[in-house]
């Protein structure tokens, strides 16, 4: 994958990241406060999930 690839999906990664807490920062705040107060396993099973998840869509579409 070329270098000017990897820049636009890190370029959509950034504007997907920063969607939530422009346009819904009250929102954004609560789900971050709830998010924090739960388990370490269970962060780590939905990061776990998260990284599968994308490394599954890089494969098919790469």
């Amino acid at each position: 994958m070329a270098f000017e690839q990897w820049m636009v999906a890190l370029g959509l990664v950034l504007v997907l990241e920063g969607v939530g807490p422009c346009l819904f920062p009250n929102k954004w705040r609560a789900y971050m406060m709830e998010l924090s107060k739960q388990n370490q396993s269970v962060l780590q099973r939905i990061g776990g999930s998260l990284l599968v998840a994308g490394i599954v869509l890089l494969v098919i579409f790469s």
